[in-house]
């Protein structure tokens, strides 16, 4: 039976007249001041350091050359030499403010996350000055209650505050509002409250203390060792064996009795081949690399602006699942961790994933929603974890693009206990043709076949198959029960089952 999402037409109008608000802003100085910021400090966190960095100097310079392409000393090739040099210079200084913070923010608590910014923004043009580069203006407060500003509304925006809608539209109504003010009136609000020379320089010894604290406060990595409960459901994804964590040159790593090594890094086991990035999951792996900092804003953005209640949308498929406080819950392409939480709290969490930048920002995510969860990089064609490792197990999203999904649905019912319902939900081929392969058309055209439901590929003996439609048949859930009988559920792993088919 097709299931419904329900529409939030207020949302829909806030939405409209948010994103309205930064488009405005790149033509309109006095709603470009706040919002610019705003752009860059999301940006810039979606993003790894170098990267971040690199693409905002791209988005830097190239238009400021454009702008003044007028300003070109092409008559005099050591006075152009010597144009680009300054271009790259003032462009590079105002994109180290936002590394500054992209690199400081993650390790400071709470609502100091949003100092790092607002002190940069000051200090890196007053030590300009300082040094007599002579290329960018003097900062002072003014500038730091725009940066904080747009810290400030980032952070809220990260930690999905029920208030960050209306405070993010109040906010710039208010403080396009003063910038008005401040143009045609020629008095600088700010100013009249502070000293611009006091604050830079306070700017720069706390900026300073900052990065200094940063650099000898790393963001801690999980200690493996000391998880005995989810080693103990750790297996080799290629042989079989049982896992033990060893400690070399300071960094863990996974060793199986046969002598197997999986890695550890950034605090996530490593379970991948090279020949599990071939086929289309190479293909959409790319994808997921490009799109991974951005994906959660994708749909808090794109949701709204259709009309849609993204919670309602979330639940229309987590409802479906059996959980319970104490069970041991796997997502298969977990991505950024995003259904984790519909989850209740109390469930012991794992998340696997093909993407590494995928995961990278599940990590984030779940710091900011004060979660815990083991996470591994990983195929789901070839799990690694023992049999009946779970309580509940789940995939949303991914498992159409799969190269093999008769595998990866077999793995699935292995690592559940017997009794578990399952659920798989992903995009319908209506979604596909309407959404991704319009905005995403290199990826998704010419495809092999359409993709569909794989109703077909759940195994004989599966208990209570049953297939939903979801958001007007732009999304399907399939669910199905693990049979408590182990000759049924060993019937239905077999090899030779991999290509039988089942009708809806």
């Amino acid at each position: 039976m097709p299931s419904t999402v329900r529409s939030d037409r207020s949302s829909q109008i806030i939405a409209w007249a948010i994103v309205s608000l930064f488009i405005v802003g790149n033509f309109l100085p006095v709603v470009g001041a706040w919002t610019g910021p705003v752009t860059g400090v999301w940006f810039v966190g979606t993003q790894k350091p170098r990267r971040g960095f690199l693409w905002l100097f791209v988005f830097t310079f190239f238009p400021s050359l454009f702008a003044d392409w007028r300003k070109f000393p092409l008559d005099n090739p050591g006075h152009a030499i010597q144009y680009l040099s300054l271009a790259m210079l003032t462009a590079a200084l105002t994109i180290l403010p936002l590394t500054f913070h992209r690199l400081v923010s993650p390790r400071l608590p709470g609502f100091s996350s949003t100092l790092p910014f607002p002190l940069a923004a000051v200090a890196i043009p007053a030590l300009a000055l300082a040094l007599r580069a002579g290329v960018v203006p003097q900062a002072g407060p003014r500038t730091v209650l725009i940066s904080w500003f747009a810290a400030t509304l980032v952070w809220m925006w990260n930690r999905e505050s029920h208030a960050t809608t209306a405070f993010l539209g109040a906010g710039v109504v208010l403080a396009t509002a003063l910038e008005s003010i401040a143009h045609f009136t020629g008095v600088a609000l700010p100013a009249a409250f502070a000293n611009a020379m006091v604050v830079d320089y306070l700017c720069i010894g706390v900026a300073l203390f900052l990065g200094i604290w940063a650099i000898f406060h790393p963001v801690r990595e999980r200690n493996w060792a000391d998880r005995r409960e989810a080693i103990a459901r750790l297996q080799s994804p290629f042989t079989g064996d049982s896992l033990r964590v060893v400690s070399e040159l300071g960094h863990e790593l996974f060793l199986s009795n046969s002598g197997e090594r999986f890695p550890v890094r950034n605090g996530i086991p490593t379970f991948l081949r090279p020949q599990d990035l071939t086929g289309d999951n190479r293909k959409y792996n790319h994808l997921y690399e490009l799109i991974g900092g951005f994906y959660n804003d994708i749909q808090r953005v794109f949701s709204p602006l259709k009309g849609l209640d993204l919670e309602d949308y979330f639940l229309s498929y987590m409802r479906l699942l059996e959980v319970r406080t104490g069970d041991a819950v796997l997502e298969t392409s977990v991505g950024t961790g995003l259904n984790f939480k519909y989850l209740p709290r109390g469930v012991k969490l794992t998340g696997l994933d093909l993407s590494p930048e995928m995961l990278a920002n599940c990590q984030v995510n779940l710091r900011r929603w004060e979660m815990d969860a083991d996470l591994f990089l990983g195929n789901a064609e070839t799990l690694p974890f023992a049999d009946a490792s779970f309580d509940v197990v789940f995939h949303v999203g991914g498992i159409n693009f799969f190269n093999d999904r008769a595998k990866a649905i077999r793995e699935m019912i292995r690592v559940a206990k017997p009794g578990s319902l399952l659920l798989i939900a992903d995009e319908t081929e209506k979604h596909v043709k309407e959404v991704y392969e319009k905005g995403l058309g290199s990826f998704y055209k010419n495809r092999k076949e359409p993709v569909s439901a794989p109703i077909d590929l759940v195994p004989p003996g599966m208990q209570e198959v049953h297939l939903e439609s979801l958001r007007s048949g732009m999304f399907y859930a399939l669910t199905f029960r693990k049979p408590i009988s182990s000759d049924s559920a060993n019937t239905a792993l077999k090899p030779d089952m991999a290509d039988c088919s089942r009708g809806a």
